[in-house]
């Protein structure tokens, strides 16, 4: 008994055209993963400016300021400066996107955390943290906290709060980067700490990084710290002074002249 031959074009052609035992399948339905939308994807950690990385890097900062708090206070360690390392660290981050949010909302990002300032930026802590670490290991006498260790920590609290202080006075005319053109609410800050000096915030992280490194007693980094610092503020303060001037003209010449920045070697 022969089996019937399977008509290829009868099975292809129009739906009614097909036999009553040849159904043609519905089309299958999309997975769950493709049904996710974008809205559900994870995106963490990438550095694009979105709520979930600001609180992660805020909540990240939290954790280990309190963490190098406990460590310096509640543990045996001998090296409690290891601890206070880490609470500046982040303290002094996490005061950058606090001014920053409070002032010049409109300009706030992920970025005003500083932490993604640049590479140059992480290899000096990366650098500093590493001496730290294999002198400790070799010469853990060396690193025994005492006055030394008490000057540094002074340099951070006098730095940062002149940081802070400054950007707290300056309010909306403090800017990460160095404006080029003249806003219209743009006024030259002359009051409070600004009348002692010009340019606090710089002064305030050049005292305090170096700081750091007299509290980690890093003399090899100190050095270059003290190198780096002040040839990356000797060039931003030009620049920096040669557009306040284009902005404000013989005012700010009068200020200048009556007003120190107070940093060695930069008049």
């Amino acid at each position: 008994m022969s089996t019937p031959s399977l008509n290829i074009r009868h099975v292809l052609g129009d739906e009614a055209d097909s036999g009553p035992n040849i159904q043609l399948l519905p089309p299958k339905e999309p997975s769950a993963s493709k049904k996710l939308s974008a809205k559900d994807e994870i995106h963490i950690f990438d550095g694009k400016n979105t709520p979930q990385n600001i609180s992660v890097y805020g909540f990240i900062l939290g954790m280990v300021c309190s963490a190098g708090i406990m460590f310096a206070v509640l543990s045996d360690s001998k090296m409690p400066q290891f601890g206070i390392f880490l609470a500046a660290l982040s303290l002094f981050h996490f005061l950058e996107y606090l001014a920053t949010a409070l002032f010049n909302a409109d300009k706030l990002s992920l970025d005003s955390y500083l932490i993604n300032h640049s590479a140059h930026y992480h290899a000096a802590h990366a650098a500093a943290l590493l001496e730290f670490l294999i002198e400790y290991y070799f010469f853990p006498s060396y690193k025994t906290f005492s006055w030394i260790n008490c000057l540094g920590l002074t340099l951070v609290i006098v730095g940062q709060s002149c940081r802070t202080i400054a950007m707290f006075s300056c309010r909306h005319n403090f800017s990460h980067h160095i404006a080029d053109h003249k806003q219209h609410d743009h006024v030259l800050v002359q009051h409070g700490i600004y009348s002692l000096m010009r340019h606090p915030s710089y002064f305030g992280f050049y005292w305090w990084a170096l700081g750091v490194q007299v509290l980690l007693i890093n003399p090899v980094c100190l050095g270059l710290f003290v190198y780096w610092l002040q040839k990356f503020f000797s060039e931003r303060i030009q620049y920096e002074e040669h557009t306040l001037h284009r902005f404000f003209g013989q005012e700010w010449v009068a200020y200048k002249a009556k007003t120190p920045t107070l940093m060695p070697f930069i008049a």
